[in-house]
């Protein structure tokens, strides 16, 4: 039988959500991922980790279904919670392995079969490729808790069916900022996040990515009718009421161009069209409570008017703040350890190397530290030499996207593939092998030093 286990999110998010109807008890989410081939009933196993985590008795039905269980956020303020101070809401699923997409093509109608490039691509969700991808998004504000307690807010007014004509609200989601800064991977994480937390809702989900520039016909007057003619498929997905559709438009200003300039003759107006279409299509949507229209753009300023007013929540993306950028260069180092590429080590938190920090302000960590602790002293050294990192990457401004770079390059330019090669054999214990974290932390420093060279070049 395969192993359970249940893994305690390292960056659990604080939830915004209110707390049960007894103050002793918090909401706490817990995911129950099956295995690819497990047959089990969700509502059984649903019960079974209800009854597993309040007794914590081995259950053999469990242990053949359940890939593994994970405990996400709370809407308690605290770091840590008792079982019987928890009002669980657990959900299961089943992520899906396969990797084929179901493409919607523009051609259906043109005039010029040449004309025939793939509009849209349809994921179904939840999708084992995915797994982690919201976990690893890391934002110096509460973004991602605030885009999901916005979906859960419009089910709460669709269900109790509140009068549009006296509240209104669009169900578009606008995500703005510079490039790198995790936009779509954002948009796709939280498609992935709908498909696990409405799952006792709705059977299925689909993320569905339309190529704005698809959209764009030679022959005047058609794109619009491409537009419209993609909605329609849209709209007959949407049809299905026991699944779940977030749309994704990538670059929407490609699509939305400001209506502005066509009208004082700098933009064609077959892209006026393709902006009436695109609105229209949207006001039609947002009376269905199993839809969602994410966007992003890189130039939110060329986005026409029309569409920003109609999102409900426009929000800035922006690089990654020094605090951010530790813990992503935290998770980096924490992947390669756990992959046996660099020697383990204890990286410390993110408050705990502010507290490292402080005290060294202080000269109370220039005290040489006795034998018996050199183990805490590397570790704090190595937080506090991330932390230096992390502080001349937010100087230049580098984007999460460049961030993640910078292993990669480290190993490819000083460090050296064979090294890491000839300390693994060397090594007695393969457990321990890898590089020193050391060599790597000066080798991701020397990255980001040659990037800043560059970058002067280019100015």
């Amino acid at each position: 039988m395969a192993q359970t286990d249940i893994v305690m999110n390292p960056y659990p998010e604080q939830s915004g959500s209110s707390s049960s109807s007894t103050t002793s008890r918090w909401t706490t989410h817990i995911e129950v991922r099956l295995q690819p081939r497990a047959a089990a009933r969700f509502d059984t196993i649903r019960i079974l980790v209800q009854t597993y985590l309040t007794s914590f008795e081995h259950v053999p039905e469990l242990a053949s279904s359940v890939d593994v269980i994970t405990a996400c956020e709370s809407s308690c303020p605290h770091t840590s919670l008792m079982v019987e101070e928890m009002a669980l809401q657990i959900h299961v699923y089943q992520p899906s392995d396969s990797d084929s997409f179901e493409e919607f093509s523009n051609s259906a109608g043109a005039r010029d079969e040449d004309d025939d490039t793939m509009a849209a691509t349809v994921c179904e969700l939840p999708n084992r490729g995915w797994e982690g991808l919201w976990d690893s998004l890391i934002y110096a504000d509460d973004i991602k808790m605030k885009l999901l307690d916005y979906i859960h807010a419009t089910l709460v007014f669709s269900d109790a069916n509140v009068d549009y004509n006296l509240i209104s609200w669009n169900r578009v989601v606008l995500l703005h900022g510079p490039p790198g800064t995790g936009k779509t991977s954002l948009c796709r994480a939280l498609a992935q996040k709908i498909s696990i937390r409405l799952s006792h809702r709705y059977s299925h989900a689909r993320l569905l990515e339309i190529n704005s520039h698809s959209l764009f016909s030679k022959w005047f007057s058609e794109s619009g009718k491409l537009v419209q003619r993609l909605f329609n498929s849209i709209t007959e997905l949407v049809e299905e009421e026991d699944g779940f559709l977030v749309v994704l438009i990538d670059e929407v200003e490609s699509l939305t161009a400001a209506r502005a300039g066509a009208m004082a003759g700098t933009e064609p107006s077959d892209g006026l069209r393709v902006v009436n279409a695109l609105l229209t299509q949207l006001d039609k949507l947002k009376h269905r409570k199993n839809v969602l229209i994410m966007s992003t753009s890189n130039l939110v300023k060329a986005i026409d008017s029309a569409f920003v007013d109609r999102a409900d929540i426009v929000q800035y993306v922006d690089l990654p703040s020094r605090e951010a950028i530790y813990e992503i260069l935290r998770t980096c180092l924490c992947e390669i350890m756990g992959k046996g590429i660099v020697t383990a080590v204890s990286v410390p938190t993110l408050k705990q190397v502010q507290m490292y920090e402080l005290i060294a302000k202080t000269d109370i960590l220039s005290t040489p530290a006795p034998a018996v602790g050199n183990d805490l002293h590397r570790s704090k050294n190595m937080g506090l030499k991330l932390l230096a990192l992390a502080t001349q990457c937010r100087t230049q401004g580098m984007s999460g996207r460049a961030l993640r770079r910078l292993p990669v390059l480290a190993l490819a330019r000083y460090i050296g593939v064979g090294n890491i090669v000839q300390s693994k054999i060397n090594d007695s214990c393969p457990s321990q092998g890898g590089a020193n974290v050391e060599v790597w932390l000066e080798g991701m420093e020397r990255v980001v030093n040659e990037k800043a060279k560059e970058l002067e070049r280019l100015i």
